[in-house]
Order: C-alpha cells, then structure tokens, then sequence
C-alpha cells in the first residue's frame, strides 16, 4: 500500500515519470533493456543481502562483499556472452565495452547489489583501461584478454603513494633499469613511497599497474607503468619483496578493500613496461613518447567517469529527500492551516530542486565530455594531438567541480530529511561516503582546478594573438557584455557567466604580469596567485555547464513531448540561475547589476522553485531507481516512511533480547554500589 500524499503527487503531476524515464535512459528500448538486466540481479535471492552492512564488522564485511562480488560477476559474464554482439578486439569497442561495465558496478544496479561499493571495480575502471591504453599491441595480446577474462589476473591500479598524491612529480617509487638481465627493478625507497590508497590492493588484486619513476644508468626518465605481479597466481602468498596489506575502515566505501604496496627489489620482465607511450630498448636505450599527457591517460578516463558517477549520488540523494518531503507533514504554512507536506516550504524546495537539477545537467555534461574522450582517442590513434589539452583542462575541472557540489548537496538534502537522514537506514551515509571521496581521488580538487586554469591562461594568451581556440574556451574571443533583458531567458544567463569567466580570467592575467615584475619565478607567481587561479576555473567549469544546458536541452526538447520539454526547460534555467547565483561576487565585479535586477534574479529562481512542485515527485520517479538501489528507509516507491523505520530499528541485534547482559555485569551493580 503506497501513501496517500505519494499517490496524490503522482497523479498531480503534468508530466509521466514514465516518459521523463524513456528520455533519461536513452529511449525505450534502453530502459527496458536495463530493467530487464537490473530484474536479473535484484530478484536473485542469492544476491540479497541477509543484513543491513553496517551490522558487519569490517572483515566480515570484505569477507561477504568478496563472496557476493563473484557470483555477481559469474552471473554478469554468463549474460553478457549471450547479449555481446562481438568479441572484445578493437580498441573502440573495448573502450565502449569498459565504459558500459564501469557504469554498471557504479551505477544503479553496483550500487542495488553493493551499497559499499564493488569491490573489484578498479579492475575494470583502472586497471582494464590502462592496460588498453597504455600497452602496445603486442602487450594487449599477451595481457588484455587474459585480464578481461581474469584468466589468473585480479588487477588494480597504484599511483598515490603515502606522502604524495595528485603532485606526480614527488612521487618517490623506482624502476632501475637492469641491461645485463633486461629486468626492471621496482624499490620504494622509504616510508613515505609506499603505494598507498588503491582499491582491492589490500588483499583480492595479484597484479599491479605501478606508476614509478624510471631510472636507466642512474639517469632519471620520467614517470612510466610498469605491470608488477604481487600475489602468487595459486597460492595467492605475497611474492618475495612484497609488503602489502589493507589500509583500514574509512568514511564510505569499506567494501573496496583499499590497500598499501611496499616493494624491495622486486624484478620484471623489460616488456612490462608499458610501451605505447614511451618505450626501453634492450640495451637501455630509452625513446620518449611524443606526448607526456598520454601517460595519464587512465586518470583522465576515469575522471569523466567520476562526473557521471557523483551525478548518480546526488539524484540518489534527491530521490529518497524528495520522496520523503512529500510523506512528512510539519510546520503550519499558515497558522489555521493542519501541518503541510514539508514539500511545500519553499525553503524545502530550495534545498531539494537544485540539486535535482544538477544531478540532470552533471550527467548530461559527463555524457558530452565522454564523446569528447572518444573523438580524441581516435585522434590520438592518427597522431593528432591538438584536442587532447582541452579534454584533460575539461576532465579536470569538471571533475573537481562536480565533485565538490555533489558532496555539499548530499549533505544538504541530508539534513534536508531532519533527524531521521542521520540513520544508517537512510542510506545518507553511504552515499555521501562514496561521494566525498571523489574529491580527493583521481586528483585532489585545489590541484585540477590550478591546472585547469594554466590552460586557460594559455588559451587567453592564444586569444589575444587571433589563433582559432577549443570549442569550450570560444567565450573568450567574444568579450561583448551581453545585454540584460527584460525577461530572464537562458542565453542571456549562460552569457552573463561567460563574460564574467573571461573577465575573470583577464584580470587575472594582468594580476600575474604585474607580479611578475615583483617575484623571481613563475612558481611563486602561480603559488600567489592561487586563489584567483582556482576561481577561474571555477567559472570557466560553470560557464561550460550552462553552455552544454543550453545547447543540449535545446536539442533534447526537439525530441520531447511539449509538456515534458517544458519541465525540461525550466530544470535547465534553475540549474543555470544557481549557478550565476553562485557566481554573483564574481558577475557584480564585471557587469554592473543593480539592486532592481539581482531581485529580478531571485524573483525567477523563486518562481521556478514554485512551477516544479507539481513535478518533484514525478521527476525523481523518471531517475528510475529500484528500492534496492535507494537503499534508504526514507526514499522507498511506496512511501511508507515510518514503517519501515521501526522494521529497520527492531532488526539491531540490541533489539534480539529484551535485557542486555550489560545489565546483570556493569549497570546495576553501579546502582546498587554503596558510597
């Protein structure tokens, strides 16, 4: 039995979540087929978790999670051998294929099945992908098909080491080039180079993708993968000179079995190295790649994925707030008023649509930089390399940006669910932990930012000079301040915070030369300049967000029914509004807003809040999500808030007998000690 304020949501509703569904997962046929798939798995009773995994202590927690996470992929291997339409072989289907697997352990039906994350998912996300990347054709035919089979090979993926993270350079591990044997010797030389961080290290991974630096004849060369065998391929013993272990219980995310790697004279094969880049002769002649940027070609891969990925979270998130504002009745609107559905504040409103609305746009935008990615492996395939700086300035700050909005809007749909988003059961917990994390991995925020913003100046530089520039840094040639309307209409925003990213990145240009005359290195320009460095690319990340919500909503109504359009278009204008609300420091310092049009901003932010109500719930149904992968008492179909709390609350094992022993050992002899 569904509750009546759910069921009166849904038939109010203008739109059909069904249609928005139909849209959001790329037609018909899509969702049907990944309904279809998610079926499979979710109604599988071997799949179901026999507690809540926040019961489990953490080794039993790995433990379990291992055990499910094979017969998850047993099942998945079975079916995509009889759904493949061909064999892996191909670079662009492997990469395609990769792509489709790693939004499947990330996404809806990962996360139904494991709500502390997969636990082999850097297999397929780094490993996989770098080994595709990064071996010539020769190392694919020996390497990749055996690790996409795991014929014998559990792979991850270590850079981070102990003391240093997204500052590559510092980092500590070598690999002494040996001519006599034609082997690799891999040390890390002190406390602080050991590997530190990569999932399912610590005890399920036996072959390791380590980033190290290269040393030939004591000369140094550069960072460069090497593929290190850790664990014996049958007994699963630590091979000699390797220290390894698990990290320990973190935030989020504890079922990835996140690890350390030390190394001492561990020996390999000259051949693997990783050779497509940059390549060692037997003789030790060392031929440098013909782009540096190629060798990180693995992060840039998953930092696009990560856009998408904490664009899920954040409609996750969206989802159990929204369904939950609608059950909950509190506060009195007006004081002869019975207490109104907490949907209906429009300070919950404000809480809850935006995030909405950037969980829609993050998606889209990630869908647009993938394709991105795509066009310029290809390129890079024929030798051209002019696309690939902005790819890795977009994959940058968007991931950076995206990142850290997800988090800060989990945390406030959290809180937009009082007390009892403070429960486990609410699944707030969860997913904020996998949230938070990406701000720190794949690169920390502050850093991509910085480099985001080193491009930038360059293609400000570029500008000046007439030179064609990347599509999303074409802004720059046009430094015309936009014309305030009389409406507020989405062109008029997405300019506005254009001409305030090029300002932006103007001043700051002038800013550094004027420094430059008063400090003796451009690192100590830069290191002056940060703040202003990370705000550029704050704004440019704003400014190609709203461009894509513009350009990309405006081809998606073409397709849409009129009503649903409708939703469309003012879920993007809400989206763009916050984000030229977020920015307004930076706009009122460049284009002269007064007090008449600021209101006239907040009127139509206000205004749009109003005209999605009658929608919320029928939106976040068309994100699709099963109960399963909600996770959360809160945000279940049926709306049955308060039942399911109390369900959840009697399954604790302090709820399986009525007197603890505690009682009878420590409490009441307390209360009967005489003084």
């Amino acid at each position: 039995m569904t509750n009546v304020d759910l069921q009166r949501e849904r038939a109010g509703a203008t739109i059909s979540s069904e249609d928005f569904a139909e849209w959001w997962a790329g037609g018909r046929a899509a969702l049907h087929k990944r309904r279809a798939l998610e079926k499979l798995f979710i109604e599988d009773a071997d799949l179901v978790d026999p507690q809540h995994t926040s019961l489990m202590s953490h080794k039993a927690l790995y433990e379990y999670t291992i055990a499910k996470a094979c017969k998850f992929l047993s099942k998945l291997r079975r079916w995509h051998a009889a759904n493949a339409h061909s064999k892996v072989d191909a670079q662009q289907s492997a990469i395609a294929t990769l792509y489709g697997f790693r939004m499947l352990l990330a996404g809806p039906l990962g996360t139904a099945l494991f709500q502390q994350n997969f636990p082999l998912r850097l297999h397929f996300s780094m490993f996989l992908p770098t080994l595709l990347g990064q071996s010539t054709e020769e190392q694919q035919r020996e390497w990749f098909d055996r690790a996409w089979r795991m014929d014998g090979i559990i792979g991850t993926y270590a850079q981070t080491e102990l003391g240093h993270g997204t500052f590559i350079r510092g980092l500590e591990t070598r690999a002494d080039y040996d001519v006599q044997s034609e082997e690799f010797i891999l040390n890390t030389p002190t406390l602080t180079a050991y590997k530190w961080w990569p999932g399912g290290l610590g005890h399920s991974a036996n072959m390791v993708i380590v980033m190290a630096q290269l040393y030939i004849k004591g000369k140094h060369h550069g960072l460069h993968p090497f593929l290190v065998r850790i664990r014996n391929a049958e007994t699963h013993l630590p091979d000699p000179g390797v220290d390894v272990g698990e990290i320990g219980p973190k935030l989020g995310v504890n079922g990835v079995n996140n690890g350390f790697l030390g190394l001492k004279n561990v020996r390999i094969p000259r051949t693997q190295m990783l050779m497509k880049n940059a390549q060692v002769r037997p003789n030790g002649r060392f031929v440098k790649g013909p782009e540096p940027l190629l060798i990180y070609g693995t992060m840039v891969f998953v930092r696009v994925m990560i856009v998408r990925d904490v664009s899920f979270c954040l409609l996750q998130a969206a989802t159990i707030a929204t369904r939950y504002s609608a059950v909950r009745r509190q506060s009195p609107i007006a004081p002869d008023q019975p207490e109104p559905q907490i949907l209906d504040h429009t300070t919950q409103q404000a809480k809850l649509f935006p995030q909405i609305a950037k969980g829609i746009y993050f998606r889209i935008a990630a869908d647009v930089v993938w394709v991105m990615y795509q066009h310029v492996v290809k390129e890079l395939d024929a030798g051209q390399r002019r696309n690939l700086p902005e790819l890795h300035a977009l994959s940058c700050c968007l991931k950076a940006y995206c990142s850290s909005e997800s988090e800060e809007g989990v945390e406030v749909l959290r809180k937009a669910c009082g007390g009892h988003g403070y429960l486990s059961s609410s699944n707030f917990q969860q997913i904020y932990g996998t949230v938070t994390a990406a701000c720190t991995y794949e690169g920390e925020n502050t850093v991509l930012l910085l480099q985001t913003a080193r491009f930038l100046l360059k293609q400000y530089v570029e500008g000046l000079k007439r030179k064609v520039l990347p599509h999303s840094v074409r802004y720059l040639r046009n430094a015309t301040r936009p014309k305030w309307g009389k409406n507020i209409e989405l062109p008029m925003l997405t300019a506005l915070l254009e001409f305030a990213a090029t300002e932006s990145i103007r001043t700051l240009y002038e800013y550094q030369r004027q420094q430059r005359k008063l400090l003796k290195s451009e690192q100590l320009v830069a290191n002056k300049a940060g703040i202003r460095l990370t705000q550029v690319a704050t704004l440019h990340a704003r400014a190609f967000l709203a461009r894509t919500a513009l350009e990309e909503t405006e081809k998606f109504c073409k397709q849409l029914k009129p009503v649903l359009a409708d939703v469309l278009t003012q879920l993007a204008e809400l989206f763009v509004l916050e984000l030229c609300l977020s920015s307004l420091g930076h706009i009122l310092t460049t284009y002269p807003l007064n007090a008449r049009q600021v209101d006239q901003l907040q009127a139509r932010y206000e205004h749009l809040l109003a005209n999605l109500r009658v929608n919320a719930v029928a939106v976040v149904d068309g994100f699709d999500f099963n109960d399963r992968v909600l996770g959360s008492t809160l945000g279940c179909y049926d709306g049955r808030v308060y039942e399911r709390l109390m369900a959840e609350a009697r399954k604790s094992p302090l709820n399986q007998e009525s007197v603890n022993s505690t009682f009878h050992t420590h409490l009441k002899p307390l209360m009967q000690a005489k003084l």
